[in-house]
């Protein structure tokens, strides 16, 4: 990994090819310096070719290093203890990296600070509300440690992605005043998705990439796709504003089974020439060139975009341009995970609560929609897409780098036979061989073909057996069959108790399709507070009798949504632009005629 990722300020083109013993070892310390790179970059860089005597400038140099490093040595001072940690594997004691969080009794949050020269520390602070926050640091598979308060009790919570037990431990200041106190935090695997042949994504990604690497470690995700480029003025050019410089179009390998595709872009539109008018967010992954196209119009980015082997992914539902961009852009993948769904508290309640539906039968209270009634939601939205016959893929992404939210906590699974690529996972992403959990695992077979599969030319009455294992670190409370938007079968999950301290609950239903339809399967666990965690299989598709049919109030809420949005671009959009959802307007007016009660 560290061959593969060289610091960028240890490039050797930047310094001097002959260097003295003195100046090769101040350089040398750079890169073990992540935290006061800068700093001690501007000393070295500074005196490097000065004719400052090369033991003076050793001495100086050293003394700055020593002085940056954060010092662990000694008994209590200032009121301050140091609370040293290193976590482990409960199986192979295997020194591991993870998410931390540390809290006092106060409520006081502390970060980590990497102890080894060679560790790093990813400090994440970001508060929307007091009651929507995430602080935590990222921390290398190296010793990490706090500064705390000498008599604090502190509460240190360690995760690591999806696969391994959250671990929860309190901690009191210690009996004999120890300066340094130790502690080592077991993490226990419940299980190994990737010796079943399953591997986990982010695809909304807004962390420097930079820190990808390591933060992908950190929590146990496959592939990531940072954003290189993010466009917020309609037409303008993504090349223009680069936000990660101009990565080369390939993979970066992060160690064995990890990667990033760094060559992303996000088009979210919030003013047109340069006055406040949302039109809404879409993400081009796997792109090769910049994006050289401005929108709107969005037609000429989707030809682009498919052209060149990318994908097109649709972030929230809800947005001014959602039902237009469906259809025009033949949009690739839908995230049922998307970015207001975090680890913390639900906030955005009355954001776009005006585009809700009316009779879709959406919980919306006083203050709005909560958690559940967002993904619920989002989970409408995609099954009216998949009624109006647009076979969006489902995917996750956290938009973390902005919210208050962990890279991965939503991720999406994707099933890679053999040994993993990137090709194979990014294939396989698109094809609808996934699931999208924040939490729960779910292995599905439908007439033992995988996720994304299409059945065509079935016969009415075709049966289908859909049978599989949902698997969690806590007890499920349900698991659900839909069939065209609809749940046909609910299923009171097993929870038989597992060896690693997770809950297993195998299925096996069979089901009778009259006509044409899409199937998929989702399940909760038993959340509190209504922060229930799913998971969400990619359907797969039935043909028997021509196109599954929308139901009336779906379609008919696209008609609205398109007909408002004419209205509301009346005068800003130019006519080129407004054709486009005067064209989706069409398309949803020819969806009514067949649809169904």
């Amino acid at each position: 990994m560290t061959d593969q990722f060289p610091h960028p300020l240890a490039s050797a083109s930047r310094f001097p090819q002959t260097l003295s013993l003195a100046q090769s070892t101040c350089l040398a310390l750079i890169p073990v310096l992540p935290s006061q790179i800068h700093l001690f970059e501007v000393f070295v860089m500074s005196n490097i070719h000065s004719r400052v005597p090369d033991v003076c400038l050793f001495l100086a140099g050293v003394g700055l290093w020593w002085g940056l490093i954060p010092q662990s040595v000694g008994a209590f001072h200032d009121g301050k203890r140091v609370l040293q940690v290193e976590l482990r594997d409960d199986t192979t004691r295997d020194i591991l990296a993870g998410r931390v969080y540390l809290e006092d009794e106060e409520g006081r949050h502390y970060f980590a600070r990497p102890v080894d020269p060679a560790g790093q520390a990813v400090v994440y602070d970001v508060e929307r509300t007091p009651q929507s926050r995430e602080k935590h640091t990222t921390v290398s598979p190296h010793p990490f440690e706090f500064e705390v308060p000498e008599q604090a009790t502190v509460t240190l919570t360690v995760e690591r992605g999806k696969e391994y037990h959250v671990a929860t431990l309190q901690v009191p200041p210690p009996a004999d005043r120890t300066a340094i106190q130790r502690v080592e935090v077991p993490m226990r695997r419940w299980i190994d998705m990737a010796a079943r042949g399953w591997y986990s994504g982010d695809t909304h990604v807004h962390r420097r990439l930079v820190d990808c690497p390591h933060l992908v470690e950190a929590e146990d995700l496959n592939v990531a796709f940072p954003l290189a480029y993010w466009v917020r003025e309609a037409r303008q050019t993504g090349d223009k504003g680069p936000v990660a410089g101009q990565p080369a179009p390939a993979v970066i390998w992060c160690g064995p089974r990890r990667c990033l595709w760094p060559v992303n872009t996000e088009y979210e539109l919030f003013t047109v020439d340069g006055k406040p008018h949302t039109q809404g967010a879409v993400f081009v992954l796997n792109h090769r060139e910049p994006p050289r196209l401005g929108t709107p119009p969005v037609a000429p980015v989707a030809d682009w975009a498919h052209q060149s082997g990318a994908l097109l992914d649709l972030d929230k539902h809800s947005w001014n341009w959602t039902v237009m961009i469906v259809p025009r852009m033949q949009v690739d993948l839908f995230e049922l995970a998307n970015n207001h769904v975090w680890r913390t508290n639900f906030l955005f309640r009355k954001w776009t609560i005006e585009m809700t539906p009316t009779n879709w039968g959406l919980e919306i209270g006083p203050e709005g929609v909560d958690e559940a009634g967002w993904i619920d939601w989002g989970f409408q939205t995609y099954y009216a897409f998949l009624n109006c016959g647009f076979r969006m893929r489902p995917t996750a992404g956290t938009g973390s780098g902005v919210h208050p939210v962990p890279l991965g906590f939503g991720r999406v699974y994707v099933e890679v036979p053999g040994d993993f690529t990137y090709e194979q996972w990014i294939e396989g992403l698109n094809a609808g061989r996934s699931f999208v959990t924040t939490g729960p695992m779910l292995f599905s077979r439908f007439n033992d073909h995988p996720a994304g599969t299409t059945v065509r030319d079935a016969q009415p009455g075709y049966r289908l057996r859909v049978q599989g294992t949902a698997a969690n670190p806590r007890p499920l409370d349900r698991l659900e069959i839909v069939v065209n938007g609809e749940v046909v079968r609910t299923i009171s999950p097993a929870n038989t108790a597992g060896p690693r301290g997770e809950f297993v609950s195998p299925w096996d239903e069979t089901i009778v399709l009259p006509h044409s339809a899409w199937v998929a399967v989702r399940c909760y666990d038993r959340g509190d507070d209504r922060r229930s965690r799913f998971a969400h299989t990619a359907p797969v598709h039935v043909e028997i009798d021509g196109p599954v049919r929308p139901r009336k109030r779906e379609v008919q809420h696209f008609i609205e949504r398109m007909e408002h949005e004419i209205q509301r671009n009346q005068g800003v959009l130019a006519p080129a632009e407004l054709a486009e959802y005067e064209h989706a307007l069409d398309i949803y007016r020819n969806l009514a005629k067949i649809a169904r009660d």
